[in-house]
């Protein structure tokens, strides 16, 4: 018996809705930590757990989730895992950032460039400068230091590692006065620290060229580590480096979201 094209497009709605159904679950575990119980996953859901059930047990078929036969909780099955794996593959902070590098540079017409951290310090990966860029001797490759640029002290502020605090140590210790004085307290690096984190972002103004100021946002990874430094400069007279201005908050709004595309958990 022919079916009626009513009939076809109710399927293909209810195929549709499997579907969400199915991924709502998949996602609702992943929010849940990976493992959890029926009533928890149906909870996060809002579903009853008898609808929930049923689709546990298709995603089980798939290799989706398995049952913890002790707990006899949920949790990500072999086939979630390889579809994580394929997906932390792809988890480049330089590609994944492009299209944000574009967009501060169209926005706010200044060099807006990606670092990471590099064994000499941070280290300039990714580049994209205006018509008329500010003249500085940046290009990729460029290493900068962790206290006098912005894009160090974004690392630094987040960065729990020997290392990079025995290159700040260094660092301040060969400073000059005017460097100095940029910097405040008994103890200038904690405090520095303390307010990069407590800010969300870090900002210089002629602290490392005379003339030139700039903003940097930390990028976390999935685990929460920070990976790469997101950062815009320009020219004193017209750079706004207030951290409730206009730069900042665009500089941290694509730092945010090249993280969330890397699997971070982005506060809203």
């Amino acid at each position: 018996m022919k079916q009626t094209v009513e009939q076809r497009s109710m399927e293909r709605r209810q195929r549709v809705q499997s579907a969400e159904m199915g991924m709502g679950i998949l996602k609702a575990l992943g929010r849940l930590g990976g493992s959890a119980s029926l009533t928890a996953v149906a909870a996060e859901v809002g579903e009853s757990t008898a609808k929930v059930h049923r689709y546990m047990a298709s995603l089980a078929q798939e290799g989706l989730v398995a049952q913890d036969p002790a707990t006899q909780h949920y949790y990500l099955g072999r086939e979630a895992i390889q579809i994580g794996l394929a997906a932390l593959k792809q988890c480049d902070p330089i590609r994944l950032g492009e299209a944000s590098l574009m967009r501060l540079r169209e926005q706010l017409e200044v060099t807006c460039f990606i670092s990471v951290m590099g064994n000499k310090g941070p280290t300039i990966l990714r580049i994209e400068e205006p018509g008329l860029p500010v003249t500085i001797n940046a290009r990729a490759g460029s290493v900068l230091p962790l206290l006098w640029s912005a894009t160090g002290r974004a690392f630094l502020g987040h960065l729990d590692d020997a290392h990079v605090r025995a290159q700040a140590d260094e660092e301040l210790a060969r400073a000059g006065k005017e460097q100095r004085a940029s910097l405040s307290g008994r103890n200038p690096i904690e405090r520095l620290r303390k307010e990069v984190r407590e800010q969300g972002c870090a900002a210089i103004r002629d602290t490392l060229l005379p003339g030139i100021s700039a903003v940097a946002a930390p990028i976390f990874d999935y685990t929460g580590r920070v990976c790469a430094v997101l950062t815009a400069l320009g020219a004193t007279g017209g750079f706004d480096t207030d951290p409730t201005g206009r730069i900042a908050s665009l500089v941290r709004r694509e730092a945010a979201d090249i993280s969330a595309a890397l699997g971070a958990r982005v506060k809203p």
